[in-house]
């Protein structure tokens, strides 16, 4: 009796319960990851897009056309040349988009991301003309 107290007292690790715990974590995590990567690589697609545009256009059209012509090529759909915010501060042009990625979980809930990027030095969106 003695002996299969001693050897209880040095048996360490994880039950099967708790190995089931942390997998259903890990597989959650897995999911969640596989729904968000395809959004941020498209993000960065996009960001790379308004780069290119604002390089190859020098008026409103023309960057707005580059753009699309980029967009058809990575395969960007969620967002338009029409959709980008185009201006002119301190005489450069500036190109700058938002938008919302809403990304189903599980029934009724979801994640929501806001994306935003800008040609602009600090990266931050341009506010649109009012």
């Amino acid at each position: 009796m003695a002996r299969t107290a001693a050897r209880r007292k040095r048996q360490q690790g994880i039950s099967l319960v708790g190995l089931i715990f942390v997998l259903a974590i890990l597989g959650f995590l897995g999911v969640l990851g596989l729904k968000i990567v395809p959004t941020y690589v498209e993000y960065r697609a996009i960001g790379n897009g308004i780069k290119l545009a604002k390089a190859s256009g020098h008026t409103v059209r023309e960057i707005q056309a580059a753009f699309d012509q980029n967009a058809s090529v990575t395969y960007i759909d969620t967002l338009k040349g029409k959709d980008l915010l185009i201006s002119a501060e301190s005489g450069e042009i500036e190109v700058s988009f938002a938008y919302e990625k809403r990304i189903p979980l599980v029934g009724p809930a979801s994640l929501l991301i806001d994306y935003s990027g800008s040609t602009a030095k600090g990266g931050a969106p341009a506010k649109p003309a009012e």
